[in-house]
């Protein structure tokens, strides 16, 4: 089993200061751009988007986004729970797998391992990317280059 986000994987956590383009949007993060996702006006959207780490997440967490579960991209609004947000989550990672090859290095070196996020949340309720929702995405773009799918084994 492989934690992403904490050594010797933490390349692959968000705070990871991968700079890549998203629908046009200059990112300096992956947490940068969800954090991005809590400000209604695009123009303070595209500074949180720049941020990195911890920089990004402080900003993030002052947004009370969980009070009506409303996040906006370009000033449009997106419910958290809709399917419309989840292919959001994947496109969003899908830029920054196919613009930086360090993170696709990165994630690749994972092999066929199963991957896990030991510090994230696990609710749709209180995060912008859930445990689950973090390692399917990633052992997904991995799927699409290695042809690898990772069967969890029981018990």
């Amino acid at each position: 089993m492989i934690d992403v986000g904490v050594e010797p994987y933490e390349r692959l956590s968000n705070f990871h200061p991968y700079h890549f383009l998203f629908r046009g949007v200059e990112c300096g993060s992956m947490e940068g751009l969800l954090q991005s996702l809590k400000f209604p006006l695009p123009e303070k959207q595209m500074k949180v988007a720049k941020l990195v780490g911890l920089k990004a997440k402080r900003v993030g967490k002052k947004k009370k986004w969980f009070i009506d579960h409303k996040l906006y991209w370009q000033g449009e609004p997106i419910c958290r729970f809709s399917e419309e947000y989840k292919l959001f989550l994947l496109e969003a990672f899908t830029a920054l797998f196919e613009q930086s090859e360090q993170f696709r290095t990165e994630l690749l070196k994972t092999g066929t391992e199963q991957l896990i996020h030991s510090v994230g949340k696990k609710s749709e309720k209180f995060t912008v990317l859930t445990e689950d929702e973090f390692v399917s995405i990633l052992s997904e773009l991995r799927e699409r280059v290695t042809g690898t799918v990772f069967v969890k084994q029981e018990g």
